[in-house]
């Protein structure tokens, strides 16, 4: 029987998460990865395929994506990573990078090159009140629990087992970037492993910060440490829910457009996102302050067109953000960024097609979440590679499934609906959020920023040692 989330399932798979995938397997000789003691050192340990803990270290998130790297390099530090980079080089490996292993098409993982593993990278030193230094492999939830005691927050996203570093490298949204900016936005310095295996820091190269500031997932260098600046974190969080049911594509569309009007005139202290599960429409509202002015507006208006309206009142912020923290293990999912508009007219004309296919398809998902706020402040657009500042919305596609026998007729479904947005001209992508299918990726990731990332990856990794299947290409 069809299996329709309810709102604990949905907030568990689905709500507002960086979440991981991993894609086909290819098989390789025993003997080629029979274990190999001698290769670790203190800094260091490899697993090969046969030992227990390659198998552990080399799955995603997703269920869905299997790949087999020819050796794993789990790190304990820098100068770990420096090791393994230098192996890799040295023996033709093609590189990958898995901090959380959250990469929604498995590109922290690859079949017969290496996996550099930075879990154990996990830190968080402070440095001062407001400047922390962390390790990419440190997990949101991990993070919170150290900065939130301290009435400190850094704008991360919402799926507590999501790594710092994938998050941040991509650009990082989440309920707070209204208020404080993408992730990437208070990161002042890294120290990576280039593609040489040479440790850089930012401190004398500032076009590397720009770099890492949205560009940096896997294209040039291993990050080993972040430095952040803190924000003085809310102290409380509210939220309300509104949902309609058993809606057609055309009222769907009609409620998704007043979504549309509504959210544009939020206080930056709101959060919201509309979702289409099956039948049911679900639109999330958060807030770090009281309901006033535009935000009653959009409450006042929303429920008259919804079925039902549930009001949780405010909560520490601690506790409200581990709503969000989603499940921690594996499973089988296909998820993807549909696009990032800046209204809803450049998806009015054939949204409504969208629709009809979501609600004609058990286990799809079709969700658009808000950014703007501070996420659009003028004086950012030149500080990071990030590209996408001028959209206010960023939608994602979203396929769940527990029996195996209905991935393909998902996927299916899920790539006919792609097609529809690329047909219309929707072809900015957010890189978080990737998908193998995408044309031209280079330019709906990065946009016009993608020629000055190259350059970076010259001068970095001129070899292309650090690479998957949409990294950033030499010159």
């Amino acid at each position: 029987m069809s299996k329709q989330y309810n709102r604990k399932e949905f907030l568990k798979l689905a709500a507002l998460a960086n979440i991981a995938l991993c894609a086909p397997a290819l098989s390789f000789a025993n003997d080629f990865f029979s274990k190999d003691e001698t290769l670790s050192n203190k800094n260091v340990d490899y697993f090969k395929k046969g030992d227990v803990t390659y198998e552990t270290l080399r799955q995603g998130f997703n269920k869905r994506i299997n790949k087999y790297p020819a050796i794993i390099a789990l790190c304990k530090n820098t100068e770990g990573v420096s090791d393994a980079v230098k192996y890799a080089a040295a023996n033709s490996l093609a590189v990958t990078i898995k901090s959380g292993g959250h990469c929604m098409e498995g590109l922290s993982c690859n079949d017969g090159g290496m996996v550099v593993n930075l879990s154990l990278l996990n830190t968080i030193q402070w440095l001062n009140n407001s400047t922390i230094k962390v390790g990419p492999g440190c997990t949101l939830s991990q993070l919170y629990d150290n900065l939130l005691p301290k009435g400190k927050i850094i704008p991360g996203g919402s799926c507590g087992g999501v790594g710092i570093g994938g998050l941040t490298l991509g650009g990082g949204y989440g309920l707070l970037g209204r208020q404080f900016g993408l992730t990437c936005d208070s990161l002042i310095d890294v120290t990576m492993v280039d593609g040489k295996g040479n440790i850089c820091t930012t401190a004398n190269d500032k076009e590397l910060l720009w770099a890492c500031k949205g560009g940096g997932n896997g294209n040039f260098g291993v990050i080993t440490e972040m430095t952040f600046k803190v924000h003085k974190a809310p102290t409380s969080l509210q939220s309300m829910r509104f949902k309609a049911f058993n809606v057609s594509a055309e009222k769907a569309a009609s409620i998704l457009e007043q979504w549309f009007t509504l959210s544009a005139d939020l206080p930056k202290s709101c959060f919201s996102a509309f979702v289409l599960n099956g039948k049911t429409i679900y639109i999330l509202l958060t807030n770090t302050d009281k309901y006033s002015g535009t935000a009653l507006t959009f409450i006042q208006k929303l429920t008259k067109l919804v079925d039902k309206v549930t009001r949780n009142g405010p909560q520490p912020i601690s506790k409200a953000l581990k709503t969000y923290y989603g499940q921690k293990g594996p499973v089988n999912f296909k998820n993807a960024s549909a696009g990032l508009y800046k209204n809803y007219d450049e998806i009015r004309s054939f949204i409504p097609d969208v629709l009809a296919k979501v609600i004609s398809m058990p286990r799809m998902i079709y969700q658009v979440n808000i950014l703007g706020g501070n996420i659009q402040l003028p004086d950012l657009e030149a500080t990071a590679a990030f590209p996408h500042r001028a959209c206010t919305y960023f939608s994602e596609l979203q396929a769940y499934w527990e029996d195996p026998k209905k991935a393909a007729g998902l996927i299916s479904n899920f790539e006919i609906i792609q097609k529809i947005f690329s047909n219309n001209g929707i072809t900015t992508q957010y890189r978080n959020y990737a998908d193998i299918n995408f044309k031209n990726w280079e330019l709906s990731y990065y946009g016009n920023n993608y020629s000055r990332l190259q350059a970076t990856k010259d001068k970095y990794d001129p070899q292309n040692l650090i690479r998957s299947e949409q990294s950033v290409r030499n010159t």
